[in-house]
């Protein structure tokens, strides 16, 4: 059975984002009349300038799933897209109901699109979108589960607070052109909002939601191969970037000047069921609906499970039709994988009554791979045969 590392979760201040929902977020009617959306009216997108790939990062290029590592930040949504999204994910209806809290985080936003915002749920699940992320990633993708789309991150601080940040950045700036740099870069924060982790899934797609105009820092931070630091610049207002969050061991670097920084991720996988799939449910079961989480997660592997019988039960009957000879090894090797993810699977199910409700995992010592993915990584090519 897995286990849990059960602790005490110290008490969170509470997110207070209310006056700039009242000031910023008033409801606007579409300019073009539109109330789904519509890849004409709503995308924006224009290729990433580079892509980071996993061997740029000292991996080994099938470490993951797919060679690619991380894009640079581009452009994906328009304007109003933006603010279709903003209007759904910061409606009453959904912070009422779907806002949780945990040990590093005062506020989340999850498990709302499918019941409370159809716009962001079609969004994430239509197919000039799903071919961006999977061309993006070098693999063709599917939102993860239901539960997974539009995750929304909330952090937002006082005006005061704001301007007292960029008023001590300048002073920053001023005494570091004075020593010719020699004391460093000090307004570049490298203290993160969250520590060293890897994701629960393979994929994520990272949407901004907020006008990052004055902001300083808000990098992502990636551990290499052989243990050195990557920082990936944080996109802009209407931007995306997408990661293999799963395999890649990072951090969000913290963000000054920004009154408030509120991202979107929406996690994805492989299409094709049978390409290894190393889900680990940990950073997201204490703040997860546990019915719903382990619903759509036992319910999507289980289809996989289902797939890979078929095709091999397919394949079985045509070597025999054929008059080939029965593959004994073959067979009993593609049992034991199936056998090691009906396992997996189980250890992901841990009991509701042993999930500590708002904690979150994460790791102060910033390994290059966190040791679930080595338990849960096979060391195999990702593809299954």
């Amino acid at each position: 059975m897995a286990t849990v590392d059960v602790q005490t979760i110290p008490a969170l201040p509470k997110a207070n984002f209310k006056p700039i929902i009242q000031t910023s977020l008033a409801p606007k009617k579409s300019a073009h009349g539109a109330t789904v959306f519509d890849p004409m009216v709503h995308l924006n997108y224009r290729a990433p300038e580079n892509k980071v790939m996993m061997e740029d990062l000292d991996f080994s290029k099938d470490t993951g799933i797919s060679p690619i590592a991380v894009s640079e930040p581009f452009t994906l949504f328009t304007e109003e897209c933006i603010q279709r999204f903003r209007e759904e994910v910061l409606s009453e209806e959904v912070q009422k109901n779907c806002a949780v809290e945990s040990n590093i985080a005062a506020c989340q936003v999850r498990g709302y699109a499918a019941k409370y915002a159809p716009f962001i749920y079609d969004a994430w699940n239509h197919p000039e979108v799903l071919a961006i992320v999977s061309k993006i990633a070098g693999i063709e993708l599917i939102p993860q589960m239901d539960l997974e789309i539009g995750h929304t991150n909330i952090s937002v601080k006082s005006e005061k607070d704001t301007r007292a940040e960029l008023a001590a950045v300048e002073e920053q700036r001023k005494s570091y052109a004075a020593d010719e740099g020699i004391a460093g870069c000090p307004w570049e924060d490298d203290k993160p909002i969250l520590g060293w982790h890897n994701d629960s899934y393979p994929f994520v797609c990272i949407t901004m939601l907020s006008d990052c105009t004055n902001m300083i820092g808000g990098e992502t931070a990636m551990r290499t191969g052989t243990g050195g630091v990557m920082k990936v610049r944080g996109p802009q207002m209407g931007c995306a970037v997408v990661m293999q969050g799963r395999y890649i061991t990072h951090q969000a670097l913290r963000a000054l000047g920004a009154q408030e920084r509120i991202t979107m991720v929406t996690s994805f996988r492989p299409k094709s069921p049978h390409y290894r799939d190393d889900v680990c449910l940990a950073t997201v079961r204490g703040i997860s609906n546990l019915s719903d989480l382990y619903h759509e997660f036992s319910e999507y592997r289980l289809e996989m499970l289902e797939e890979r019988i078929r095709h091999q039960l397919k394949k079985l009957r045509g070597a025999h039709n054929a008059g080939k000879k029965t593959d004994t090894k073959q067979i009993k090797d593609f049992l034991v994988e199936q056998m090691e993810f009906l396992k997996r699977t189980d250890e992901e199910l841990v009991l509701d009554e042993l999930v500590v409700k708002g904690h979150q995992p994460i790791r102060d010592i910033p390994n290059a791979v966190s040791s679930s993915i080595e338990e849960s990584t096979p060391k195999k090519k990702a593809r299954m045969e």
